[in-house]
């Protein structure tokens, strides 16, 4: 049985200029001890997706409209608060985008981890403040600077410490959300490293969010492929990599600069992502992708098995025309 179970998952934002529908019917599956890499441009849904899971969705004016988010066999849709609060954190953290707001920037770096453990293991203050102390040096960072603030953190250490606050109390389940974005090239390489050996260490699953394809390629097992709110192509990273199907996939990875072949300029995917708050009917790829004809921009398009385990969302690529 998988881990966490995302079935025909579906959420909408309302509002006085119209609906935005940020999550399509998605289905995902991760499995223990595995990591699934969720990709896509800006806009496509992923942290929307993300929310959903620990039901942190802002209502109003965000909705979920159907699906299951099924965790260890349960249902989170239909928890309560109070059993949504005991999970977040202890069962299911999230590292967030942005390390410099992730932080409370009143409260002591040490008190902050120290609260979530206190939170959700019932130990005294000093037993979690030594737990808290524990954890920074697990990231690489000297136990005395729990006492520092937010301000006196480097942008890397900050995200070590959103780590390590995730990682407080072993969770199963780690949704880390673009968790590099705002660092430099050099410390994205050591966080990338330490969140995979802590990974491993505790056992845990882990969901990354993330538009850098190398990424994915050095830290995950499964990929999933998002296009404005769907998942157009899923499978494992082999067959992402070495097979890629969908006209979308194949024209991020036609833009990624390559060392083998001398180019002058890049091949970037043409147009833009269709406005969540009026997508098109059919495929919502169909107005940017070279290969569509008359009948993708009609009718719904489901995923089709191209392979064992590899799936598709397009009519030609089910027809075997591409």
């Amino acid at each position: 049985m998988s881990l966490l179970q995302i079935n025909d998952l579906t959420i909408h934002y309302v509002t006085r200029g119209g609906t935005v529908k940020a999550v399509n019917g998605i289905d995902l599956s991760i499995e223990a001890g595995r990591t699934l890499g969720l990709v896509g441009e800006t806009g496509a849904g992923k942290t929307t997706s993300a929310l959903g899971i620990l039901g942190l969705i802002p209502k109003p004016p965000g909705k979920i409209i159907s699906g299951q988010i099924l965790f260890e066999g349960a249902d989170l849709l239909k928890a309560s608060q109070g059993k949504m609060r005991m999970i977040r954190g202890n069962d299911i953290s999230m590292i967030y985008q942005d390390p410099m707001t992730a932080l409370n920037p009143i409260l002591r770096v040490g008190d902050q981890i120290s609260e979530v453990i206190i939170q959700h293991s019932g130990c005294s203050k000093a037993e979690a403040r030594e737990k808290s102390e524990g954890m920074l040096e697990t990231v690489g960072i000297r136990a005395e600077r729990a006492a520092d603030y937010p301000h006196q953190f480097s942008g890397g250490m900050k995200q070590r410490a959103v780590i390590a606050m995730a990682l407080a109390c072993n969770p199963k389940l780690l949704i880390a959300d673009e968790p590099t974005t705002a660092l430099d090239v050099t410390i994205q390489a050591q966080v990338l490293e330490m969140m995979r050996e802590l990974k491993d260490e505790l056992g845990s699953s882990m969901l990354l969010i993330t538009h850098d394809l190398g990424i994915v390629a050095e830290t995950c097992d499964d990929v999933a492929i998002m296009y404005a709110g769907e998942i157009v192509e899923i499978g494992a990273l082999e067959r992402i990599f070495h097979n890629p199907r969908h006209p979308y996939t194949l024209g991020l990875f036609g833009s990624i600069p390559s060392l083998d072949k001398d180019v002058r300029r890049l091949n970037p995917i043409p147009g833009l992502m269709p406005d969540p708050a009026d997508l098109p009917s059919g495929c919502k790829f169909h107005a940017r992708c070279a290969h569509a004809c008359d009948d993708c921009g009609s009718g719904s398009t489901e995923l089709c098995e191209t392979e064992r385990g590899h799936f598709v969302r397009c009519r030609r690529v089910a027809g075997g025309e591409i």
